[in-house]
């Protein structure tokens, strides 16, 4: 079984990223930390135990990766987007046993790698050339290590999940392919020609909406 695990907003910029998320909800994501083998760079906001809302974006004050970053920061089309604004671009489930979850799961990026952050060290599947499964409408898979959930370490600033729905012309391939790993019914499918997420989150000032 799969478990929603965090949502992804990226950005050409970090700073912008972050005041971005800050102007929809009213809360700016507090840092998080660097990821050597990728060249990006985070913020984070607990959204529970379990999960939180990540803001990334490439650091420009490490060396180039030696491969492409991961969440397709590097395709041309998709920085292009990012000029015109930061973005939810996709999301990411977590497993406790990665390896069987991308041998049965149909669609799912491989292979699985090991990143780090700080001492944090986990498993997560990415592709060679830094892509996503469906444009990032299918999630990413990861495996934290054994142990609190690191979102249980962050800081609680009162936001919560309420739904996340992912719009994508092949929405119904998309569902069907989880149907029997992950069941939240806070996660909504729905067909559109132009792929988009849409995030509602609770926050101490209300709810709010987070594309």
């Amino acid at each position: 079984m799969l478990r929603l695990d965090h949502i992804t907003v990226a950005a050409n910029d970090l700073a912008e990223g972050v005041a971005y998320v800050e102007q929809a909800l009213g809360i700016a994501p507090p840092a998080g930390g660097a990821h050597p083998l990728m060249g990006t760079h985070n913020h984070l906001l607990r959204l529970s135990e379990t999960s939180f809302l990540e803001v990334i974006a490439p650091n420009p004050s490490a060396p180039a990766p030696t491969r492409p970053r991961w969440f397709a920061l590097d395709d041309q089309r998709a920085h292009a987007a990012l000029e015109l604004s930061p973005r939810l671009v996709t999301w990411v489930a977590n497993t406790s046993d990665i390896k069987s979850a991308l041998a049965t799961m149909p669609h799912a990026a491989r292979p699985a790698i090991t990143v780090t952050r700080g001492t944090l060290e986990w498993l997560i599947s990415v592709p060679p050339d830094g892509s996503m499964p469906f444009g990032g409408a299918f999630p990413t898979i990861i495996e934290w290590p054994a142990g609190p959930h690191p979102a249980s370490r962050m800081a609680e600033l009162g936001c919560s999940l309420v739904a996340f729905e992912i719009r994508h012309p092949e929405a119904d391939t998309i569902e069907a392919a989880l149907s029997g790993f992950l069941d939240d019914p806070r996660i909504r499918f729905s067909h559109d020609p132009a792929p988009s997420f849409r995030a509602v989150i609770r926050t101490p000032k209300g709810d709010r909406e987070l594309v």
